[in-house]
């Protein structure tokens, strides 16, 4: 890659206006004159090499038939076991549900993938999408892409066998002759007695080459490659674009001789640098000339490989045949039955889905209609409220008064709400009906008609107006009854008295607590007497006259504060008892 100079010389000089106009004029007429002498160019090669253009004629395109057995492409790429369909892999590949890594991004690895069976097909296109991504500026080694008389299964090159027969599109991607012309795309064959040139990078053995860097792109990249009436070409794909179809024509090698039988293959090899080597799909193409039937499939199956199969298919069917006898005799019930009944038709299944949701908006009106019917409720008990109030008023004012303005706006408002309320109900008892008559036309005959869809279209629309008349109503009566709460006359309920509480009953009688005052006494006196025969020696003075005088003064004041008195009477009696013991 050439280095853009630095300094003054590396930016162009803007020349004047008139310059530019001149120069314009100019170029114009050369172009012209090019673009006539390539016409005149392009006729004569026609004329003299016709065969030139014969291959790239619409009507002498080949016909392609894809062959599945020398192909492989995610997602289902491999098997429970980890093996890939109809190929084998050797060496550091790891195959995948969607991609198989030819080699890790590790020093010195080598992989390869190769079919089990041989290709024989005179004429082939295969089409290969594969990713070589690395976190250095260059890569190594490279990816190959073969089709050899043998499996090269591993050596030298690229990961595989050295002095092949056949050819090789190698994906050069390691600069080993330092000619910074890699990454690069080449087409190497070899007749099975050649070593492979690493010094140069193969150049000189190559058929063909062209200038590609397939590392580290967006999107995969894809290489077609054709092998038809001995002329082998190669398309790549940039992966710049997700477009699959976006090939660039690469290189061309005329009168190529490869083996009449061999097998297909890709190889990768990691060195002192480290890629990964990835490849998404392997697609392989038959090719036929115009007008040449292919042979079918069935007759290019070796004879050995079809007994094989009609032998596994027997052995199918047959226990096949023996599980339907088992669940016949565990499900007698069904025998007999043909296996269509079993299952549920396209006709059963939108017929089912149109009941269901029949069913559902019959559920939604009912659940309508009962919240209707609370709201009527409601407004019932509100306006006979209001009714027995107006009644009570109307009595206890004087004779020949009419009731008040704000009353009357309450009583039309709530019978406006019900009358709305009951054209809503009177609305929902039809759309009832009409699903009753659209259930039973059902039952009758098919529901997936124009005229029945159109039926519950009209019913859903006119569940939606039944819904927004209900909100409206019960905003509406929300607002008129805060609105009429506020207007109610407040002064009448400020007039109202409450009851007078009856007088409270004495909490003891003059009879009773005279009574008490006397046993108290006696039990008092009798035990100080008790105290006094025992302690006559050492307690010469009484103090019984304080105690007296305190019962007296209770006695006095027992008509207003016989309950206080009664209090004080226990505590100076646990006072006596404590002082005298």
């Amino acid at each position: 890659m050439r280095e853009r100079p630095v300094g003054p010389s590396a930016f162009p000089v803007i020349p004047p206006l008139s310059a530019l106009r001149q120069h314009s004029d100019s170029n114009m007429a050369v172009s012209i004159a090019k673009c006539l002498a390539s016409y005149v160019y392009i006729l004569l090669i026609s004329l003299i090499f016709p065969h030139v253009f014969a291959d790239n004629a619409v009507g002498d395109s080949p016909h392609r038939r894809f062959e599945y057995k020398y192909s492989f492409k995610g997602p289902h790429l491999t098997q429970s076991d980890g093996r890939i369909p109809f190929w084998i892999h050797t060496g550091n590949a790891i195959p995948s549900s969607d991609q198989i890594r030819i080699t890790p991004s590790l020093r010195s690895q080598k992989g390869s993938v190769w079919t089990k069976s041989p290709v024989s097909f005179e004429h082939w296109e295969a089409e290969v999408a594969f990713r070589v991504s690395g976190r250095g500026r260059m890569g190594a080694d490279g990816l190959a892409i073969w089709f050899t008389a043998g499996q090269g299964l591993e050596g030298p090159v690229y990961g595989a066998a050295d002095q092949w027969n056949g050819v090789g599109i190698f994906f050069d991607s390691f600069d080993n002759d330092g000619k910074k012309n890699n990454p690069a795309v080449l087409v190497v064959g070899n007749n099975g007695k050649l070593f492979y040139d690493h010094q140069n990078d193969g150049t000189t053995q190559s058929l063909g080459t062209c200038l590609r860097d397939f590392r580290n792109k967006p999107y995969p990249v894809r290489a077609k490659i054709t092998y038809y009436r001995k002329s082998l070409s190669v398309f790549i794909n940039n992966g710049f674009t997700p477009d699959r179809d976006d090939y660039e024509f690469c290189t061309r090698v005329e009168n190529m001789i490869i083996p009449d039988t061999g097998y297909f293959g890709i190889s990768a090899a990691t060195g002192g640098l480290a890629d990964d080597h990835d490849v998404l799909s392997f697609l392989v193409f038959r090719l036929a000339e115009p007008g040449q039937n292919l042979p079918p499939p069935e007759k290019e199956i070796p004879k050995e490989e079809k007994d094989k199969y009609q032998e596994e298919f027997e052995n199918f069917q047959q226990e096949l045949d023996k599980r339907k006898e088992e669940f016949q005799k565990e499900h007698p019930d069904v025998q007999g039955q043909p296996i269509e009944d079993l299952f549920e038709s396209v006709n059963d299944r939108e017929i089912r889905q149109v009941f269901e949701g029949q069913n559902r908006i019959h559920l939604e009106i009912k659940q309508l209609n009962r919240q209707l019917a609370m709201i009527l409720d409601e407004q019932r008990r509100y306006v006979s409220v209001i009714t027995e109030e107006i009644s009570k008023r109307s009595s206890q004012a004087q004779s020949g008064q009419a009731p008040t303005h704000e009353m009357e706006t309450i009583i039309n408002t709530q019978q406006e709400v019900l009358r709305n309320l009951n054209e809503v109900r009177d609305s929902l008892s039809g759309s009832l009906k009409q699903l009753a008559m659209g259930q039973q036309q059902g039952n009758a005959g098919g529901l997936g008609s124009y005229e029945t869809v159109q039926h519950f279209n009209d019913i859903k629309e006119h569940l939606h107006v039944v819904k927004r008349s209900i909100e409206h109503i019960i905003q509406k009566n929300v607002v008129r009854r805060d609105i009429d709460i506020i207007k109610l006359p407040i002064t009448p309920l400020l007039k109202v008295k409450c009851p007078e509480l009856p007088p409270l009953t004495a909490c003891l009688s003059t009879t009773h607590f005279v009574i008490f005052i006397v046993v108290q006494s006696l039990l008092f006196f009798g035990y100080i007497m008790y105290k006094s025969q025992q302690e006559a020696a050492a307690k010469n003075t009484c103090k019984l006259p304080i105690f007296v005088n305190f019962q007296f003064v209770c006695f006095l004041f027992s008509a207003n504060c016989k309950l206080l008195c009664l209090k004080t009477e226990v505590f100076c009696l646990r006072f006596f008892f404590y002082y005298y013991s």
